[in-house]
């Protein structure tokens, strides 16, 4: 916590301070102040920021349909009155029941599996592509982008791109507002040139063994992660394969993730509450990353970015409550807290961010195409901040989204509309749990200095 009257007073000018900004923070007004070191700590580093609490804004924007588009309207506002580049949503649901600490918005991209699915990337797609905002409610019937799989979309033409890089962190209680807060500093502050940094470490197995699809040749989350490896230059590189046998059940990912890395990858299956892969041409599985198991990890301050490929791994809108409903307890919906962000929070280890998917995570063997698809996506993470250098997680977070988006553009009228909307799902459910501005590897020493 703040320990003296001047740095208390220095937050409220920042708060105040309707000046350029970087960092816009958005959180309930009971977790105010546990966030306040974070802005001190923030301001410290050059990133300016300002702390601001969701009443204030529903005072504000008194004009928005529901609490979500309020809070999409006070970031369009923050962009243009003091160009913040990133926002960080503090906030998952309360307790039981489907209220919510800070708002979401849930996506209308339906199939026979699940209806809607959460989507933070509606708070930074600002603007439509005429610079307009962009309500993601075209026909204005309340249900936003609202797409059956295999018919035409009723709400057209998206935009997509993000105009700011969101991040949220989903606490349910101020003590997991302070261990994340205590993170976000330390790491920030002691991970720098720090020789555990440079470490890579990947799990994989054959996502779809050709044994269930003849067109399923090779061992697809090897293979990306073998692409996500290349596009690292400069780190030490681990491997843990089915293939090779050098990952064959989750003690070998706990005892591998205690050594600290600073990046570790997942690709493989998934869903909110446990982690899985195939061993290589094989109906059998490893047995699984549960949730239990992640708090068995003892990798201390050696925080790495966690990329997690597979369904669901980001659901954070689970709940106890679902336990008590058959279908969505088989589907690991029935727990307190979703496998990205227990890996996120966790005290004593477990990552300093966790970017994963919060619905159906679909790759190319999903598209007609054949090509695209989220493991793509996951891969081009790595090449932002490899190959082009982009060292701010949410930067690295939006040029990724923005080259998917590019890459495969979604045709809003075509006929045959199933691998656009599977694109539109991809873009939409890719969810960073963590700080936006954080820099990854942390601040050199002489950054506090100059600053001051």
């Amino acid at each position: 916590m703040i320990n003296s009257q001047n740095e208390q007073n220095y937050i409220k000018e920042i708060q105040n301070n309707n000046s350029t900004c970087d960092l816009l923070i958005i959180s309930p007004s009971n977790f105010i102040r546990y966030l306040q070191p974070l802005v001190y700590h923030k301001n410290q580093y050059g990133v300016r920021t300002k702390l601001v609490s969701l009443d204030y804004i529903y005072n504000q924007i008194w004009y928005g349909r529901d609490e979500a588009e309020k809070v999409k309207l006070f970031i369009k506002e923050a962009i243009e009155e003091s160009g913040i580049k990133y926002v960080l949503l503090v906030g998952g649901n309360i307790g039981l029941s489907n209220r919510w600490y800070c708002p979401v918005r849930y996506s209308h991209l339906s199939n026979d599996y699940e209806q809607q699915i959460l989507s933070d990337l509606y708070f930074a797609d600002i603007y439509d592509s005429e610079g307009n905002f962009s309500s993601w409610d075209s026909d204005g019937d309340g249900i936003y982008c609202e797409w059956i799989y295999g018919k035409q979309p009723e709400d057209k033409y998206l935009d997509l791109y993000p105009d700011v890089a969101i991040g949220r962190l989903p606490c349910k209680s101020s003590l997991e507002v302070k261990i994340m807060v205590r993170k976000i500093i330390r790491y920030e502050k002691t991970t720098y040139n720090k020789p555990w940094f440079k470490n890579m470490v990947a799990f994989a197995g054959d996502t779809y063994p050709e044994c269930n699809n003849p067109k399923w040749v090779g061992y697809e989350g090897e293979y990306y992660a073998d692409l996500a490896f290349e596009n690292m230059t400069g780190f030490y590189q681990e491997k843990h394969y089915t293939s090779d046998g050098t990952l064959n059940n989750w003690s070998d990912i706990n005892n591998a993730l205690n050594k600290g890395w600073g990046f570790v990858y997942f690709n493989g299956h998934a869903n909110a509450a446990i982690w899985n892969t195939y061993f290589a041409n094989s109906t059998l599985r490893i047995g699984g990353y549960t949730i239990k198991r992640i708090r068995f990890l003892q990798n201390g301050d050696k925080l790495p970015i966690c990329i997690v490929g597979g369904c669901h791994s980001s659901q954070f809108d689970v709940s106890l409550l679902k336990y008590f409903d058959k279908k969505l307890r088989n589907r690991g919906e029935g727990i307190n807290e979703c496998w990205s962000w227990i890996m996120t929070r966790k005290i004593g280890g477990g990552s300093i961010a966790t970017i994963g998917i919060t619905a159906l995570g679909f790759t190319k063997e999903d598209k007609e195409s054949f090509k695209g698809g989220s493991c793509e996506l996951e891969v081009q993470f790595f090449k932002q901040y490899g190959q082009n250098n982009v060292d701010i997680i949410g930067d690295t977070w939006v040029a990724a989204v923005k080259w998917y988006i590019d890459t495969y553009k979604v045709d809003w009228n075509s006929e045959l509309t199933n691998d656009s909307w599977i694109d539109t799902q991809v873009v939409q459910s890719w969810a960073l749990f963590g700080d936006p501005s954080l820099k990854i590897g942390g601040y050199p020493p002489s950054m506090l200095e100059a600053v001051e």
